[in-house]
């Protein structure tokens, strides 16, 4: 039987293409823990876990169990509504700060290594109301992914949505298996700002006007 000490050091192989997301060894989960930003999604065949913490953002985690493969992703805003070609569709994890991209990438990635559509075992979490905005952004992110597993015929297993605080996720994409702690919004300002900074470089236009909402 391997030490803990040997455990710890020996990550988990990563599929290929998601090498340089974030991966280290969490003492308390006692495994290999992959952590997310804004756009980012990341995918594995390996018992680790994922996790991220989310405001106003959405993340979905989705496995497939007969495939013994599983993800999770986080975006920020519903789909990229401005004029013409956006400077974020020439990179994908800026790109992937959408949901439309977003749900799409984590899906097709899953699909490639074997996952089926009818097998996905989606579960949701995020959309808090963290942010002093005019529009409440979580609410429209919730609405969005919903919209789209229901569109896109995807059935929902389990979600933590809405209210008003942001909430550290991870998930067990070998068993399905999700851990959600509700963090106190006074406590978590990095949120906040980060979540603000990610709406001002979003509305910032490249040529022209950008209308986001």
């Amino acid at each position: 039987m391997l030490s803990l000490r040997k455990t710890s050091e020996v990550r988990p192989e990563p599929v290929a293409g998601f090498e340089g997301i974030a991966c280290n060894w969490d003492q308390a989960l006692g495994q290999w823990a992959a952590k997310l930003l804004p756009g980012e999604f990341y995918i594995t065949r390996s018992r680790e876990a994922i996790t991220t913490v989310l405001g106003s953002c959405i993340s979905a985690c989705i496995r497939d169990p007969a495939a013994a493969v599983g993800g999770m992703n986080h975006f920020m805003l519903p789909e990229d509504t401005t004029q013409g070609r956006s400077r974020w569709l020439d990179d994908a994890s800026m790109s992937n700060r959408y949901g439309s991209f977003a749900m799409e990438s984590l899906i097709n990635g899953l699909l490639k290594l074997g996952a089926r559509r009818e097998r996905l075992e989606v579960k949701l979490f995020g959309g808090g109301h963290v942010l002093d905005v005019d529009m409440n952004v979580g609410d429209r992110n919730i609405e969005f992914v919903r919209h789209w597993l229901s569109v896109e015929g995807y059935r929902v297993v389990a979600e933590d949505m809405g209210d008003t605080m942001p909430r550290r996720v991870v998930y067990f994409p070998a068993t399905g298996k999700v851990r959600v702690k509700h963090l106190r919004s006074r406590e978590n300002l990095e949120i906040v700002q980060r979540e603000k900074q990610y709406l001002r470089s979003t509305a910032k236009p490249v040529a022209g006007e950008i209308e986001l909402f």
